[in-house]
């Protein structure tokens, strides 16, 4: 099975998002420690996160805090603690690429939608060998 077809091909990988407690502190040991630069923090009321995008290099990370803890970010640090929340790739056509993944055995279960920076769609992470892929079309971290 290929998640490659020839119109609608997952690219670069774009961003890691990992789920934190606090963003702020996340941020300064990302500084202190890599020399990450500074990272301007994004809120979604509705969805209950902060995140912010930390270019790192080749690498981009975002950080994610949950808001409330009934939340998907904060469900996943109830339910796993803080970590790698999922994997980002870049796609060309997102609407394309999210309607041929079902065909693929691989269901999206969340979008395609906005995100902070750019449109998105998750697939299940049950499919993908317990990895959460999101699908990125647009302005990249």
């Amino acid at each position: 099975m290929t998640l490659i077809s020839r119109d609608t091909a997952v690219g670069t990988l774009n961003h890691i998002g990992i789920a934190v407690v606090s963003i702020e502190a996340s941020l300064k040991q990302f500084q202190d420690v890599f020399g990450s630069p500074d990272a301007e923090i994004l809120r979604s009321d509705e969805r209950g996160i902060r995140a912010c995008f930390i270019e790192q290099g080749e690498t981009h990370i975002e950080l994610l805090e949950p808001m409330r803890a009934d939340t998907v970010i904060g469900r996943f640090i109830e339910e796993h603690g803080e970590g790698i929340h999922h994997l980002a790739f870049t796609v060309a056509d997102l609407d394309a690429k999210a309607a041929e993944l079902p065909s693929l055995g691989i269901p999206i279960i969340d979008g395609p939608r906005e995100g902070f920076r750019a449109r998105i769609a998750f697939a299940d992470s049950s499919a993908t060998h317990g990895v959460l892929i999101e699908l990125v079309q647009g302005h990249s971290p």
